[in-house]
């Protein structure tokens, strides 16, 4: 077909001609009524479809394709309860900003507002957790709503999209022509750049400082900045601590590289934050979890922020100097204008700040014949780190054992919820990680309860015939809720407990062969059987069950206030 030319075709069979000249080779997706036009013209598309067992696992499953590839994710629903069971995605890739479009059917145009059969007004729902969505009522509509909808979702700050089509518009006929249907969107920029003074400014801040630090977010990754960081940061000898999802933006190996900061960071990476004189934000949000109360955060400091959104500068944290602009191209700037800069000394008492630190490291306690989950992650990690490996992570003590214990040396490596903090993310998200990267090893890193809440897309899995590996962490409670009872509510465990199936046998079910781990020294055996087995494997690590992660940094606490883990030498003295 040519560029201008134009043909014509149903309103279902554009979207998919749209979706295939906009590089979509795969999509996740549930059939109902409202989007079966859509699906009776699949089969004249290249496109791969992935029947999912949920909508919500669709919608993750497309989050964690765009995280793991930098590619736009999609998927697909049919109307009303279809529909709604994808928010919880869509909210979640809103949070982490992860370029997804949702398409929705929708009843016809004649019964929009009528409660007909499944209709929901999606677009209304969920206004305020997408980037932008369309109601597309008309054939001739849907590729440019298409295209516009690719380009916003990966533009600028990248973030989820929703295209409504109802049932009408999918079965009416129209001409197509993809190039006329270009995004033309007059007052979008997603690309702005600072003026001279502000680099001027921020440039002054740098030179000046004798005690800075780098926070390297998300936005290292989304921009592709990877490179100028780390040239960034050895040119002016200034070390870099992580977010979550900053992870493995900055290889763990690097001398300059502290780790993570925040509510379950480092406590040597956070009390230098506190020390610091400058703090260079670089694609991060001052988020709670990172920054702890407000009002005794990094009191010493002057802040610059880069961001591409300018609704992050100011909202949070006030900040000093405001980059705004896309990362990589900034860093560009300032890594051609910087001169070389030394901070021995700064350096040299951050290694004084990490103090303890190793002696408390469950690393290095005692073995006391427990499986611990800090070693099943240590483990997993040292049989996997020579290898292309992706962990996909769900949320709770897992994910920060994960963040703490899995050393990550790569870009997008580490795929995993941070803002929404969604449960039952991993299983489908990882599913989207092996689709986007299939040469890569997948591992699925979750908990026993949050495995729970979307295990049906096992059943995905098997059908896909996706080498996927599963490492539950099965410790018998909601771990980190447990926890927090168990610091702040008197060890009141209550709707903590879990009662759970025997998962190998549900394994075994769905035809995955399984393992089931007890004691550490089964550990690395298990997991290179993981690797050599051909098909998806389901381990579960039967591990402590009211371990806890160190240290934490309580909601409402500063930063430097963290509960630590008490240390072996302090509890012999006590003994004595």
């Amino acid at each position: 077909m040519g560029g201008s030319a134009k043909t014509t075709m149903t309103g279902a069979t554009a979207l998919w001609k749209c979706l295939e000249r906009e590089g979509v080779r795969t999509v996740f997706g549930y059939p109902g009524g409202a989007i079966l036009p859509a699906y009776d013209a699949l089969r004249h598309s290249s496109i791969r479809h992935i029947l999912v067992r949920h909508e919500q696992g669709a919608t993750h499953m497309a989050d964690g394709y765009a995280r793991a590839s930098g590619q736009v994710g999609v998927a697909v629903a049919t109307s009303g309860p279809g529909a709604t069971n994808m928010v919880t995605g869509i909210a979640t890739a809103m949070m982490d900003s992860s370029p997804i479009v949702c398409i929705t059917g929708q009843v016809g145009s004649r019964l929009l507002g009528s409660d007909a059969f499944q209709e929901t007004d999606i677009t209304g729902v969920t206004l305020p957790i997408t980037k932008h969505n369309y109601l597309v009522t008309h054939p001739s509509d849907i590729a440019p709503a298409v295209r516009e909808a690719m380009y916003v979702a990966k533009s600028g700050r990248p973030g989820p999209v929703l295209i409504d089509i109802t049932k009408d518009a999918q079965q009416g006929n129209c001409e197509f022509n993809f190039e006329a249907a270009a995004p033309r969107m007059r007052g979008y920029r997603p690309d702005l750049s600072p003026a001279k003074e502000e680099y001027d400014r921020a440039l002054a801040l740098i030179r000046a400082a004798k005690r800075p630090v780098i926070l390297a977010g998300h936005g290292v990754c989304v921009s592709g900045a990877e490179k100028e960081v780390q040239e960034f940061a050895e040119k002016t000898c200034i070390p870099v601590a992580m977010t979550l999802l900053g992870l493995g933006h900055l290889p763990a190996s690097h001398v300059l590289n502290m780790g993570m900061m925040g509510m379950h960071g480092e406590a040597w990476v956070n009390n230098t934050i506190q020390e610091a004189d400058l703090l260079l934000a670089f694609g991060m949000r001052f988020d709670d979890r990172v920054t702890g109360n407000l009002k005794n955060y990094a009191p010493q400091a002057k802040k610059i922020h880069i961001d591409i959104d300018p609704a992050e500068i100011n909202k949070n944290v006030k900040v000093d100097v405001a980059l705004v602009g896309d990362l990589r191209r900034i860093l560009v700037e300032l890594n051609a204008t910087i001169e070389p800069l030394a901070h021995a000394d700064w350096i040299e008492h951050i290694g004084q700040l990490k103090g303890d630190t190793a002696v408390r490291d469950i690393q290095n306690l005692p073995d006391n014949g427990h499986l611990y989950a800090a070693h099943v992650i240590n483990d997993l990690w040292h049989e996997t780190r020579d290898r292309d490996s992706i962990v996909v992570t769900d949320v709770g003590q897992h994910q920060m054992w994960e963040a703490q214990y899995y050393k990550h040396e790569h870009p997008r490596s580490l795929v995993t919820s941070g803002g929404l903090g969604t449960m039952g993310f991993a299983l489908p998200a990882g599913v989207g990680a092996k689709v986007a990267r299939p040469d890569a090893d997948v591992w699925v890193v979750v908990g026993d309860g949050g495995f729970q809440m979307t295990m049906a897309e096992l059943a995905t899995i098997v059908q896909e015939n996706l080498k996927v590996n599963i490492a539950i962490i099965n410790n018998g409670y909601l771990g980190m809720v447990r926890q927090w009872q168990e610091f702040f509510y008197e060890r009141n465990y209550e709707a903590t407990p879990l009662l759970n199936p025997e998962f190998s046998k549900l394994a075994e079910a769905y035809g995955i062969r399984s393992f089931v781990v007890r004691g550490r020294s089964e550990v690395i055996p298990t997991v290179s059987a993981a690797q050599a087995h051909e098909g998806p494997v389901l381990i579960d690590f039967k591990v402590e069950q009211e371990d806890t992660v160190y240290p934490m940094v309580a909601a409402g606490s500063a930063l430097h206030d963290m509960i630590r883990r008490p240390s072996p030498l302090v509890e012999t003295a006590e003994d004595e």
